[in-house]
């Protein structure tokens, strides 16, 4: 490689940084649109309107009732004395729960007699409904040890839970790191082959192959602008992850080499696709059927354990797999090459094989 090498890749970054249009386009997936799915798709529960039915209408119901008012997944909307009432607000979604305080509520409790407590809630969206009867659940054994440790009458084993990476039990830790890793597969596949066959259907690869370069420069000169752009773009996604509190425990530096070989199976297989595409819809359509398998059997939106066993397999052939570890790993965990050694050999092991074979289709095709 030499003086004619180094003059085409110039060439291609000054193409690539004039390209306007990718370039907003490229920071929008690594800044904006991070923001927008990390806030769309957070799965923490909020506000959510109570409807309360106090039929005892005592001392330790009024406390409990006040717990749930000021906690912040339940937000008190309504007040009812029949429980009809409180259900119709149900059904026409006024309300996404329903708490019904029975009556002798407080004399059985103090009395350490089992109290059965009704709580109805909206299970049409299934993570919320779980996550809402779940602290339903601990707001009523809070009110239940205020009442009983004073009067010893306790449970014999109370368990001393402690939340490590993430205490908050917050899931936009996790959204904001995998929406980064998804914006680094996307621009990874899609931008080296739109930018090969745009080059194809315009004849300008022809003319490029009549001067004095390889197709091994040529490859590599269409691909360096994307690895370099995709690494760059990490730095305005650390701004993103500060903004919703998520620390960096580990090594920048090594965060960012292993991107790098993340990228490089990523670009690999937008040349791949672009070696088979004859235009700019077939590679973006293409593009598209290979992305999204891949998302989905990387663990970034649904984890792989709860996946059937043929597709937690067929999740080992995904690079963003290791990445996302690689990602919560350093971010979360504070994690050192050490630890995260497999994930990175795996990337390798992956990307390589698939980085030579897209040059030789590449040369194959071109030729």
């Amino acid at each position: 490689m030499g003086i004619a090498f180094l003059g085409l890749l110039r060439k291609e970054i000054v193409q690539f940084f004039r390209d306007r249009l990718i370039l907003v386009l490229i920071l929008w997936l690594y800044t904006i649109e991070v923001v927008i799915c990390t806030v769309a798709l957070s799965f923490d529960v909020n506000h959510l309107p109570l409807a309360v039915v106090d039929q005892d209408r005592s001392a330790l119901s009024r406390s409990l009732i006040q717990k749930f008012s000021v906690s912040e997944t339940f937000d008190l909307k309504f007040q009812e004395a029949r429980v009809a009432t409180a259900t119709d607000h149900l059904e026409k979604g006024d309300a996404a729960a329903v708490l019904v305080i029975p009556a002798g509520f407080e004399r059985d409790l103090v009395a350490g007699v089992g109290v059965q407590l009704q709580f109805l809630q909206d299970g049409t969206n299934s993570n919320i409904a779980a996550n809402a009867v779940n602290d339903a659940l601990q707001i009523v054994q809070r009110q239940e040890s205020e009442v009983l440790t004073p009067t010893g009458k306790t449970r014999g084993a109370v368990p001393l839970v402690r939340i490590w990476y993430n205490p908050e039990l917050t899931t936009s830790s996790f959204m904001v790191l995998s929406m980064i890793a998804l914006a680094g597969m996307m621009v990874g596949v899609i931008h080296p082959a739109a930018s090969i066959v745009r080059e194809k259907e315009r004849g300008t690869i022809e003319q490029l192959l009549v001067t004095p370069i390889s197709t091994l420069e040529l490859f590599l000169a269409k691909i360096t602008p994307t690895l370099i752009m995709g690494v760059l773009s990490i730095f305005p996604s650390l701004v993103i992850v500060r903004a919703f509190d998520v620390p960096l425990q580990g090594s920048l530096v090594l965060f960012l080499v292993l991107t790098a070989i993340f990228l490089l199976s990523a670009i690999a297989l937008g040349v791949f696709i672009a070696a088979y595409s004859r235009t700019l819809q077939q590679a973006l359509l293409l593009s598209f059927f290979g992305l999204f398998p891949v998302m989905f059997l990387s663990g970034s939106l649904t984890p792989v354990e709860a996946m059937p066993e043929f597709l937690q397999s067929l999740s080992l052939l995904s690079p963003l797999r290791y990445y996302m570890d690689i990602v919560i790993g350093i971010f979360l965990k504070g994690a050192g090459l050490e630890v995260l050694w497999d994930e990175a050999l795996a990337m390798l092991a992956i990307g390589a094989p698939l980085f030579l074979l897209s040059l030789r289709i590449f040369r194959r095709r071109v030729r």
